[in-house]
């Protein structure tokens, strides 16, 4: 097979995009092809670090391990992260090329497409097949000019478009209709089917539905994915874990600070993969105080968040709980807003220029104009604190921060910079994917079934082996609900 491509666009944000092309590269995948994803661009809080040091979409880095390759920048060229006040971060090919208002992005994308013509191209010399995802809806009629991510994408790169829509919300065939019918001729024509997401009950009941929006259409049902549970990330916000009730029976109460600009909370799933843990997302302070851990998880705007938590009053019940002994971990802005104070003398984040943290750790972080973005591989060597007698251990993830810290606290890494921290029950740390380390999350949590008075287990697998499992689930999903024979005649019809 020579090169050929596949564009998903959603009648909507969340229509499930995301794991339709999770889905299909994992069954293009384990058929033996070389895939790759590929998303021009996309607006998201959770971002990943390549081997290499560029930033990209996590959900294209999700995409690549279900492809069983090494995640790059050319998968998304162009990431947005909003900052707060209107204004958004723009990443091009992996670097962060400065802030940039609505109106000005607006007008600066079309000199874009050059990057996504290169990322693209270079997707299409190294694999066989590359399965592409729109953002929102591909019909947006304020915004179809000058078009970089839906149609106007799948015109650039001349794919073949299937159209995803969520039932589960309602009104689906009106969504589908519509969206078709907002199209150009040109458009339509390149719409070569239809997946319905997230149904609940008996596909026959759908039978008419299906049939009528047909022969309205032109466009055939390639499927009908039914709700389903899976431990796979989610796109950005767009997610029920932030929802407040929490169905589990687990024994350990793990509450995590749900930040306004909170950014990679994936970094929360390898906790929750262990079944005997709650995790709640706590936006009160009347919901802490019942907790065996607090997180508190990255910030794309520390200072205002941390400024938020003071003024809601969830700064001080964590440093109630911290007084009776509760394990309390920040993680990136988290860790910044642990210690005594964060500086920013250029206005990075806010006009704010310095204030107090928390004081749990005796460190300060400057924000600085030069952003770190790299992978970490290293030794932990630990005699202190949350961590103590873990021993040494190897761990690994990847930093994404302005800020640099410093401080009178023991560098536990023995690295120029301070990269994880703990003393007594606090522990702070610049590592994303730092709960991907099992000897860390088993230490942790080990702790605490002890405390407890609950059996200690340690986990049956590594985190990465966790998600290639959950991966499968989902190829086996998506096998047996959508017609993989018809995807593959799309794809060479093209």
């Amino acid at each position: 097979m020579n090169h050929k491509n596949l564009m998903v666009v959603g009648t909507s944000s969340g229509a499930g995009k995301s794991i339709t092309v999770t889905g299909l590269c994992r069954v293009f995948y384990k058929d033996g092809y070389k895939v790759a994803p590929f998303k021009s661009q996309n607006m998201a809080l959770n971002s990943y670090i390549t081997v290499d040091g560029h930033e990209m979409g996590r959900a294209q880095a999700l995409q690549a391990m279900a492809c069983e390759i090494e995640a790059e920048y050319f998968m998304n060229p162009i990431l947005l992260k909003p900052t707060g006040d209107r204004k958004i971060q723009v990443i091009v090919n992996g670097k962060s090329i400065g802030n940039m208002g609505g109106l000005e992005y607006g007008e600066f994308k079309g000199s874009l497409k050059k990057d996504i013509k290169e990322a693209y191209s270079i997707i299409e010399r190294k694999f066989n097949i590359c399965v592409t995802e729109g953002a929102g809806s591909p019909v947006e009629l304020n915004m179809k000019n000058d078009d970089i991510v839906n149609m106007g994408l799948a015109e650039m790169i001349d794919a073949p478009v299937i159209l995803v829509a969520d039932i589960d919300r309602g009104g689906v065939f009106a969504s589908i209709y519509g969206t078709i019918e907002l199209m150009t001729p040109e458009e339509k024509n390149r719409v070569k089917g239809v997946i319905i997401n997230k149904f609940r009950g008996s596909v026959e009941i759908l039978l008419p539905g299906l049939k009528k929006i047909e022969e309205l259409t032109g466009v055939p049902i390639l499927g009908v994915m039914p709700y389903f549970e899976l431990d796979i990330e989610d796109e950005d916000g767009v997610t029920d874990k932030f929802k407040k009730i929490n169905d589990r029976k687990g024994k350990i109460n793990v509450s995590v600070i749900k930040l306004k600009h909170i950014s990679n909370f994936t970094d929360i799933d390898a906790l929750g993969a262990h079944k005997d843990i709650n995790i709640n997302y706590v936006t009160s302070f009347h919901e802490l105080g019942d907790e065996d851990l607090i997180v508190i998880p990255g910030s794309k705007n520390t200072i205002d968040d941390l400024k938020d938590i003071k003024d809601k009053g969830i700064a001080q019940e964590i440093i109630k709980a911290s007084r009776k002994g509760i394990p309390i971990i920040g993680i990136c802005g988290g860790f910044q807003i642990l210690g005594q104070k964060i500086l920013d003398p250029y206005g990075i984040e806010s006009n704010i220029k310095e204030l107090p943290g928390l004081g749990l750790l005796d460190t300060e972080t400057i924000m600085e104009k030069e952003k770190l973005t790299e992978q970490y591989n290293g030794k932990l060597i630990d005699d202190n604190g949350v961590l103590k007698g873990l021993g040494e251990v190897s761990i690994k993830g990847y930093e994404i921060h302005q800020g640099m810290t410093i401080g009178k606290e023991k560098n536990l890494t023995e690295d120029e910079r301070l990269i994880i921290v703990s003393k007594d029950n606090i522990l702070g740390t610049y590592i994303h994917g730092i709960f991907d380390n099992k000897e860390i999350t088993d230490f942790i949590l080990n702790k605490i079934r002890e405390k407890k008075g609950m059996e200690l287990k340690n986990s049956e697998m590594t985190f990465d082996e966790y998600r290639l499992n959950e991966l499968d689930k989902l190829e086996k999903i998506v096998r047996e609900n959508i017609d993989i024979k018809a995807i593959y005649k799309i794809l060479e019809d093209k």
